[in-house]
């Protein structure tokens, strides 16, 4: 009896087709399926690898809504972008070409065992931004020392982070108070905040959308702030001998733009032509205005006004315009001809010649000698003249 047991045992043990043979081992994953990131209109791969498969099949599930995709070799679904391939041996890939937002989320990988065994990936769709341009500000026109705010909103994923900038280059004016006002090359964050607009705030800002996902995208914003006119004039007593061209220029800071031009003694409208040179020069709510007049005569002499308006004013300023007198002659023990301007406000008698008789600078010594009597009375007069001008001018 005990010899036929070990000799069972023995047969069992050394016959290749006894029972413990003929049962295959069950079916196992090989490797994680992991998870996958992809760029929208790309294609996206997921690989389900699994050893001793034997007569079980493979199958490829949307795991949030259990809808099957495809069963072993075969495409289940009617998306026509979604294919499964096989290598031969024991991997599964699920194919899905030009991915869609509609994509993302997690797939699973399934074997029909008595006991289902599963395991699931993740394909996260990266989408680069875009500006919404329904919720984003379009071009604002606010009056100065009002309130006011960009809005710039945009979709992607991730999030995609707003950052703003001027168009110009630069730095974007913030008030941190009554009188505190900060300049950053860049702002971020979906609103910008002005409070208490100033001019120089005025510009087109760019809202620019990114989230590492190209390409970013951006769009322009046109900030208008309207204010009536305002003139300066940096000059606005001018002298000039006859015969000569005479310039007078005028600053004007204004939005919307003006309408620009010259008045001659509150009457005459000033055209450009023989006589006068007008032109102007525009940057953003700045103009430069110039007025040039031709061979001055005594005609000329008088009040001119650059006068501005828009819709929200009117401005002007105003420029005196005077001869200024020269005479020429040879003063007294003198052998250099002398030039006495009179009537200007910082003029004095000088000679043509850097030296005159007895006032040369003496080389050995270092000191100047005294200036002839002759010059020291024309430059008296000169300072008399022009105090009398100036005050008569005030007086009016």
């Amino acid at each position: 009896m005990l010899f036929v047991t070990m000799c069972d045992l023995v047969f069992s043990v050394s016959d290749p087709w006894s029972t413990t043979r003929l049962v295959p081992d069950d079916p196992e994953f090989g490797l994680p399926i992991g998870n996958l990131t992809t760029p929208v209109g790309r294609e996206a791969v997921l690989s389900c690898t699994v050893d001793h498969l034997g007569k079980y099949k493979v199958g490829w599930l949307k795991a949030e809504d259990q809808t099957i995709l495809t069963l072993h070799n075969k495409v289940v679904t009617h998306n026509s972008r979604i294919s499964v391939t096989h290598d031969n041996h024991r991997t599964w890939q699920l194919h899905i070409r030009q991915v869609k937002e509609s994509d993302r989320g997690c797939y699973m990988c399934q074997i029909n065992t008595s006991i289902m065994k599963k395991q699931v990936g993740c394909v996260d769709v990266h989408v680069p931004p875009d500006i919404l341009y329904d919720e984003t500000s379009a071009d604002l026109s606010v009056q100065e020392g009002e309130n006011a705010t960009l809005v710039c909103k945009a979709t992607g994923h991730p999030p995609p982070r707003i950052t703003w900038r001027r168009e110009d280059g630069e730095p974007i004016l913030l008030r941190r108070g009554p009188r505190e006002v900060v300049k950053v090359d860049t702002y971020n964050g979906s609103l910008l905040h002005f409070w208490r607009l100033d001019r120089r705030q005025m510009g087109a800002f760019l809202c620019i959308a990114s989230n590492d996902v190209p390409p970013a995208v951006s769009k322009r914003i046109i900030l208008n702030v309207n204010f009536a006119p305002v003139v300066k004039v940096p000059n606005q007593l001018l002298g000039a001998p006859l015969g000569t061209d005479v310039q007078l220029e005028c600053y004007v800071e204004a939005f919307p733009n003006t309408i620009n031009y010259w008045v001659k003694n509150r009457g005459e409208m000033l055209l450009d032509g023989p006589k006068y040179s007008i032109r102007e020069n525009r940057s953003a709510y700045k103009v430069f205005m110039w007025l040039v007049i031709r061979s001055f005569g005594r005609t000329d002499i008088g009040t001119y006004n650059c006068v501005s308006t828009n819709s929200l004013g009117r401005a002007e300023g105003t420029l005196r315009l005077y001869e200024i007198k020269i005479y020429t002659g040879l003063p007294h023990g003198s052998t250099d001809n002398h030039v006495a301007i009179v009537g200007g406000l910082a003029e004095a008698a000088r000679g043509q010649s850097s030296r005159t008789k007895g006032g040369s600078l003496d080389d050995r010594t270092g000191k100047a000698s005294r200036a002839s009597p002759a010059v020291t009375t024309l430059l008296a007069l000169a300072i008399t003249i022009a105090l009398k001008l100036i005050t008569a001018i005030c007086v009016r």
